[in-house]
């Protein structure tokens, strides 16, 4: 039976909660070993060096994600320039829903939040190999814009990925409810 969920919230994640996001952060990194080979450290965590640059880089956004107001997952958005276009991206840098939430709309609702809160071009990269992300994003992309976006492909540290790119004209100015 799919468990009916009544709220799902997108927070931004204030600095005295970065311990919960590098908890969850510990989850997304073992999940995401399935894929690419990543090394544990010797204290029995994977880390995520970059997480200390989303509470002092203006151009870094964290945000964890409640359904029902139990923490479901998380998503790190990151402002860069697309060496390609030589413009500024919205990066979807790391986008996280725990197994037990998986599958029950938590993780399109929340993406799609995070799209409208960020107008301007956007890019989401898949690894080729992680078959159901490219289905999720297929979807969520396309419930966004509208139409089905076709991601390129490109080989990044020897790995296959893909890359959507397209455009938020909406501006919500916080993450709309």
């Amino acid at each position: 039976m799919e468990k009916r969920v009544s709220s799902i919230e997108v927070v931004p994640v204030p600095l005295e909660q970065q311990p919960v996001l590098a908890n969850l952060l510990e989850l997304y990194i073992h999940d995401f070993s399935e894929f690419h080979p990543v090394e544990i450290g010797a204290d029995g965590r994977y880390g995520y060096p970059r997480l200390p640059l989303y509470w002092s880089d203006p151009n870094r956004y964290p945000f964890l994600i409640y359904s029902d107001r139990i923490l479901a997952g998380f998503a790190l958005v990151h402002r860069t320039s697309d060496a390609q276009a030589g413009k500024l991206v919205w990066d979807m840098a790391e986008f996280f829903v725990l197994r037990s939430h998986r599958r029950q709309g938590i993780g399109m609702h929340a993406a799609l939040r995070v799209f409208h809160c960020f107008p301007g071009l956007w890019q989401v990269r898949v690894m080729q190999s992680n078959l159901s992300a490219q289905h999720f994003w297929s979807e969520a992309i396309f419930a966004f814009a509208g139409r089905a976006i076709q991601p390129l492909r490109f080989t990044h540290g020897g790995d296959g990925w893909q890359r959507f790119s397209f455009e938020s004209s909406s501006a919500f100015g916080s993450i709309p409810d």
